[in-house]
């Protein structure tokens, strides 16, 4: 995730938190705002309760691969809150689940579960 692709100062978190919208399932939950700008800036949170120092790095890097891969609107601040369960998936499992939130926000480019373009 480039730096200027990343949510970077507290006050864009709290506004994001504040004013976005949410989705949620047990792994992950995702909150969104539109950003005004050309770009998708997304932040991440995972907490001390996730696990230790390696644990949380790795669910970090699972999370930035997930969103580099997809296909995600710009335009939008996302801020991805990762819950206690994450830690004991699969990449796959991960992927399957910020898909579905991300569709559930309409905020996927492409809509993966049926293959069709959500852009006219």
């Amino acid at each position: 995730m480039a730096k200027r692709l990343a949510l970077t100062s507290r006050s864009q978190y709290l506004a994001v938190y504040k004013s976005g919208k949410a989705a949620a399932d047990k792994l992950l939950v995702i909150k969104a705002l539109p950003n005004n700008l050309d770009v998708l800036r997304v932040g991440l949170s995972v907490t001390k309760d996730i696990g230790k120092a390696t644990v949380r790095n790795r669910v970090r890097r699972l999370l930035k691969e997930n969103v580099r891969l997809m296909l995600i609107r710009p335009g939008w601040d996302i801020v991805l809150i990762a819950r206690r369960p994450v830690v004991c998936v699969t990449y796959h499992e991960i992927s399957r689940s910020m898909t579905k939130l991300l569709n559930r926000l309409d905020l996927m480019v492409i809509d993966a579960e049926n293959g069709s373009s959500k852009i006219n």
